[in-house]
């Protein structure tokens, strides 16, 4: 029904056919939607284990308007950027990943600043994973309709633990009275890690969702050949650089910069290999990363400077953490 409805949308011959989307506007909406959530999801969470594992005091609040505002923003990002990009990007954050935990040392603060950089990059993995698993799909809309529901609803319960542990932890931690704060009192140490499990899963479905969606672009082995070495090249010499910048910048400043270099040097390899809707594409995922990375910079510069403790240790300032 909705395809009947979408074919007699006059977009054949009042757009060029470079700004024409791939999949119907509807599935790249939800599939947005979900990307989104994961981000939310993600943030949440690494608020909580923050808030559970260091004394930091300069993680900002802002208003809930705010995070809300910048929640549709990110999801009508990922809708709009094609399959072709977010691909790329995957794959350019999964090689720049390896490439970290092979140079330094995989310590708590690295895999914390990691999962911060991934906010965008996860909104792209599960984008053009969807956009993989369902592709020929007959009700592809309802499938990935009732996937929103679900991120949906794991996005609500994810903020809502940040507000109850926000609101009430350092009162439930000396009490002890609240089985939340409680598990995050004894087992709030295995936050880290199964976000990281989890990470490691989505990219690894997310990588051979990639490669597919890039190689269908290509008719012959040449062609991809083509593609593939001036990638892999240009990003290789790209993550050796990053990794000297991050060692002589403060933690934040690497992150921006290496957002300005990374999207830069994709942008000249669509100028050269890609398409009129690639480079535009890039274009909207560096706002993508902006509106990701600058509202977290208190993560950033928390995980930084991350003060350890025991687990039983009250903790001095919680209401210094915000909701997004």
């Amino acid at each position: 029904m909705l395809s009947f409805i979408t074919s007699f949308i006059p977009t054949s011959y009042l757009l060029p056919g470079w700004l024409i989307p791939d999949i119907n506007p509807v599935d790249s909406f939800l599939q947005g939607l979900i990307g989104a959530c994961g981000i939310s999801v993600l943030c949440c969470l690494l608020r909580v284990h923050l808030l559970e594992e260091t004394t930091s005091q300069h993680i900002r609040s802002k208003p809930g308007h705010v995070g809300l505002l910048r929640f549709l923003f990110v999801a009508g990002l990922l809708a709009v950027v094609g399959s072709r990009v977010a691909s790329l990007v995957v794959l350019e954050f999964i090689l720049r990943s390896i490439s970290g935990l092979l140079t330094a040392r995989p310590s708590s603060k690295f895999l914390q600043q990691l999962l911060v950089q991934s906010q965008f990059s996860l909104g792209c993995a599960l984008s053009c994973s969807l956009s993989f698993l369902h592709e020929g799909a007959s009700q592809r809309w309802l499938c990935l309709l009732l996937a929103a529901a679900l991120s949906w609803f794991l996005e609500r319960q994810a903020s809502g633990l940040l507000h109850h542990v926000t609101a009430l932890y350092s009162l439930h931690s000396s009490q002890r009275y609240c089985g939340i704060c409680i598990c995050l009192l004894t087992s709030g140490s295995r936050l880290l890690p199964m976000l990281c499990r989890a990470m490691v899963i989505t990219f690894s479905v997310a990588a051979l969702a990639a490669v597919s969606i890039i190689n269908q672009q290509f008719l012959s082995a040449s062609e991809a050949l083509r593609f593939w070495t001036p990638l892999t090249i240009c990003y290789t010499l790209l993550v050796v650089y990053m990794q000297e910048e991050q060692h002589r910048m403060p933690g934040s400043q690497a992150v921006f910069n290496s957002v300005v270099v990374r999207l830069g040097g994709l942008m000249v390899l669509m100028l050269t290999v890609g398409r009129w809707a690639d480079v535009l594409h890039i274009l909207m995922c560096f706002l993508g990363e902006a509106s990701c990375l600058i509202p977290t910079k208190d993560l950033l510069d928390a995980a930084s400077s991350q003060v350890s403790k025991s687990p039983w240790k009250r903790h001095t300032g919680p209401k210094a953490l915000s909701v997004h």
